[in-house]
């Protein structure tokens, strides 16, 4: 029977404020726990981070968001909103698509207006092709909804129960069965191939390599994405906010150093500023940090070393004024395709700085009303992680950059310094035993999806949350976790007791891990 603080609730440690230990914070404050958050850095959002620059926080990390209704479900349980507590818009458009000599194509949250769009753009065959991509996405996806991603943990049986009642899931669970294969079935435009393809390293990995099954990610993207006027670590600090208000306890510059045991579970967590007695811990950073003997030897058996590490990138993170032929064509969410894919994965597969990368250049302020002369922008060239460090790094990635981006019509001015750029080296020395990877372990394998640590690890008290836990990478994937490792302790909780819900000591009632508490704000 875990043991309790004097006020007879249950005592809560999340190291890592993140978007998983913030959603982790939030549900057990919310259940009648008594949490406390160390989090290394001086503030919370983990990944998602922001520059400061003349404009504005340039963002560092993930810039959109999608399937708003598990941050909705947030800040519900402190009896707010999402619009009550960030600046928050629903963008009219996806993302717009360029090539070389060609575009631009806009995609929308709208199967219609897709189907129209790429139409008007490649033709009718690739409409109705596109028109069959989308509805086996959307199958995919709705299959693997709840026994997949909302689940504890992956239910093999449920899906497989699924892909009998609808056997034109089949073609996309074969071994062997890539997503840039998969898509070769629907779109014979080679654009539109390196298109979809391209949501394979939205989770962190390269679509020649990624299973087919991860086709779904478009659906989830299809549903809408929103912006948040001062950036996804924005949303982390209202988060935060929130949690406060909940009763949730933050410890700033504060690295855990530490988790102890006594007789078989977690007892308490040591930092450098001191350290926390825990009935439950949730860790909501690498898992690989765990398995490496990170934070002590009981930790270090409690889960199975995760696979090797997804896909890293460098980041430029700036504020300039915009010029060129395409200046005032840029909407929020771009991305500047690559003549070859191969020009771009196969040195990502070998370690080294894509030769000929595609870019993903987001307009912070664009489609939020007036845009500002001097504008906030991050864009992206994927990185394998894991990199060996090179001198003459950033001067390489800086013209495999801006001089492409020039030849597609847009000019930054001033450029941007090194001091802008996160490097995989970065990524890595911040989040330890990352290896600079974004996404926890690849996807890459017909059963990666499948394999990432789950929310209950082997050491009783002891949960994961995180992009690096299942269900994936992404902040609703991320929040999801945080969920699922708040009502595994709840569960465990409940479960450790002699007489049902009201056995804790002190007489504390715990609340069902299904139900969520609405307190008063």
């Amino acid at each position: 029977m875990p043991s309790t603080h004097s006020s007879g609730q249950p005592r809560a440690v999340v190291i890592g404020a993140g978007m998983g230990g913030l959603a982790a914070a939030i549900r057990l404050a919310a259940a009648g726990c008594r949490v406390t958050v160390v989090e290394a850095a001086d503030a919370p959002g983990g990944k998602a981070r922001a520059r400061a620059t003349q404009a504005g926080p340039a963002a560092m990390g993930p810039t959109v968001l999608t399937l708003k209704a598990e941050v909705d479900a947030l800040f519900a349980l402190a009896g707010t909103t999402t619009q009550a507590e960030v600046q928050i818009t629903r963008l009219p458009r996806l993302a717009r698509h360029w090539w070389p000599g060609s575009g631009p194509l806009d995609l929308f949250p709208d199967r219609e207006a897709n189907i129209e769009a790429i139409r008007a753009f490649a033709g009718d065959r690739e409409a109705d092709g596109f028109a069959r991509f989308d509805a086996r996405a959307g199958a995919l996806y709705r299959a693997f909804e709840t026994p997949v991603m909302q689940a504890p943990k992956p239910d093999l049986p449920a899906i497989a129960r699924t892909t009998l009642r609808q056997p034109g899931l089949w073609p996309a669970l074969l071994p062997g069965m890539t997503l840039d294969r998969w898509l070769g079935q629907f779109f014979r435009d080679p654009r539109l191939r390196q298109l979809f393809g391209r949501y394979a390293t939205y989770v962190g990995g390269r679509p020649a390599h990624t299973p087919a099954v991860l086709s779904l990610v478009w659906q989830a993207e299809a549903q809408g994405v929103w912006a948040v006027t001062d950036g996804i670590q924005a949303l982390a600090h209202a988060l935060a906010r929130t949690a406060e208000t909940l009763g949730v306890r933050f410890h700033y510059a504060t690295s855990a150093r530490r988790i102890t045991r006594q007789s078989g579970r977690v007892s308490q967590v040591e930092t450098d500023q001191g350290h926390h007695p825990a009935d439950i811990v949730v860790f909501n950073g690498d898992p690989r940090a765990l398995t490496d003997g990170h934070l002590g030897e009981a930790a270090q058996s409690a889960l199975k070393p995760p696979g090797k590490p997804s896909l890293s990138a460098w980041v430029w993170s700036f504020a300039a004024t915009l010029s060129g032929p395409r200046a005032e064509d840029l909407i929020q969410h771009n991305l500047f395709f690559t003549a070859d894919p191969q020009d771009e994965f196969g040195p990502i597969g070998q370690g080294h700085m894509p030769q000929s990368p595609t870019l993903y250049v987001n307009a912070q302020d664009r489609e939020l009303g007036t845009t500002p002369t001097d504008e906030r922008f991050q864009i992206i060239m994927n990185a394998p992680a894991n990199r060996p460090d090179h001198t003459d790094e950033d001067q390489t990635c800086h013209d495999r950059t801006f001089p492409p981006l020039a030849q597609m019509g847009l000019t930054f001015s001033p450029p941007p310094e090194p001091s802008a750029l996160t490097r995989p080296r970065d990524l890595a020395a911040r989040f330890p035993a990352s290896l600079g990877s974004i996404y926890g372990a690849s996807p890459e394998g017909a059963l990666a999806a499948f394999q990432r640590p789950v929310a209950r690890t082997g050491l009783p008290g002891l949960y994961l949350a995180g992009g690096g836990v299942h269900p994936g990478a992404g902040v609703p994937m991320a929040l999801i976790s945080g969920k699922q490792a708040a009502l595994q302790a709840l569960t465990d909780l409940t479960s450790a007791s002699t007489s049902g819900r009201t056995a804790m000591p002190g007489g504390m009632s715990m609340a069902s891990p299904t139900t969520e508490r609405k307190p008063s704000r």
